[in-house]
């Protein structure tokens, strides 16, 4: 019996003596008063459980407006390869004939840049990153 058992007892306890002492004809009345604590308390207990479920709904669509999409197939990769290779050459060009040889190492840090970042965001574990443990469902219970 927790804290909150305990309090709604003595409540009980409080209207069943209260009814000795005042008689039958307040009898309604006592009764009406502890049956609206127990819908407040009911109310409450509700209340929180439906709190609860609606973070924990808000935190499974979060995590998985993180995670890839299935439609991130071999097909699109490959494709982004083939025209990441294709663009670095007009960008060697003129990367290597404006700024020389540091223009050139410019241009393909960005070319090489932006495919570490489209790796990256098609498998997210591929450079050292881990997933968090997924915590028991029992962490939520009152």
């Amino acid at each position: 019996m927790d804290a909150r058992d305990a309090e709604l007892k003595k409540e009980l306890d409080a209207t069943l003596q209260a009814r000795r002492e005042l008689g039958d004809e307040y009898e309604s009345a006592l009764v009406d008063s502890f049956l609206e604590k127990v819908d407040q308390r009911i109310d409450g207990a509700v209340e929180r459980r439906v709190r609860r479920q609606l973070a924990e709904q808000q935190m499974t669509v979060a995590r998985d407006s993180r995670t890839p999409k299935a439609t991130d197939s071999w097909g699109e990769r490959f494709g982004f390869g083939i025209v990441s290779l294709v663009l670095a050459v007009p960008l060697s060009a003129i990367g290597g004939g404006v700024g020389h040889l540091s223009g050139l190492v410019v241009a393909w840090l960005g070319i090489v840049g932006v495919n570490v970042v489209q790796a990256a965001r098609v498998n997210p574990g591929l450079f050292g990153g881990h997933r968090r443990r997924q915590e028991p469902d029992d962490a939520w219970e009152d």
